[in-house]
């Protein structure tokens, strides 16, 4: 499987123009971490590889030369049109909870409630911010009038019903071990 960090750099800069390592994980952390991830040490060699691949290149015009700001070259666009016409490789999903619930019977019953709820609380919290988020630009002229709009909107709605179904499942599963367990 080919890494994907290369794709949403790409992505990033082609729609939101020259921007330096530093914004595009700003970016990433408030728009699109709900489903998608970077850290500052696995980026910054992708945008050097994207550099010298001609995917990128710097952005001379940048305000200030202290900081590197990159766009994204003909070329590049070209990369990530081909990459969006391929059919999504399938990606297994890697839970640590599923994976602890599975070697369950190691734990006491309460260490286990107590790790769901933690987990559930993680999930209403991210539920809150994403809703907040939503209802933000269904109100948004500005945010409306941008082509990528209703794909903001369908990936927001995405995460939101995933968090629904995640937040519904959590109480499901601490009422039947609680039931389960007094049996």
């Amino acid at each position: 499987m080919k890494n994907k960090t290369m794709y949403a750099v790409l992505g990033v800069l082609s729609l939101l123009g020259p921007m330096s390592g530093y914004d595009i994980k700003k970016f990433c952390d408030k728009s699109i971490s709900y489903f998608w991830n970077e850290n500052f040490g696995h980026l910054y060699p992708v945008l050097a590889r994207l550099e010298a691949d001609g995917l990128i290149e710097r952005d001379t015009e940048a305000e200030d030369s202290r900081k590197k700001n990159y766009k994204i070259t003909p070329k590049g666009v070209e990369v990530l049109k081909d990459w969006l016409t391929l059919p999504v490789e399938y990606q297994p999903e890697r839970s640590e909870l599923l994976l602890k619930l599975s070697f369950g019977t190691k734990m006491e019953l309460e260490a286990t409630l107590s790790m769901l709820e933690a987990a559930r609380e993680r999930n209403e919290l991210k539920y809150k911010q994403l809703s907040s988020i939503h209802s933000y630009y269904l109100g948004n002229e500005e945010a409306k009038s941008k082509p990528q709009y209703p794909y903001w909107l369908v990936t927001l709605r995405y995460g939101i019903n995933s968090l629904e179904a995640s937040l519904k499942w959590f109480g499901e599963t601490m009422e039947f071990l609680r039931s389960y367990e007094s049996k």
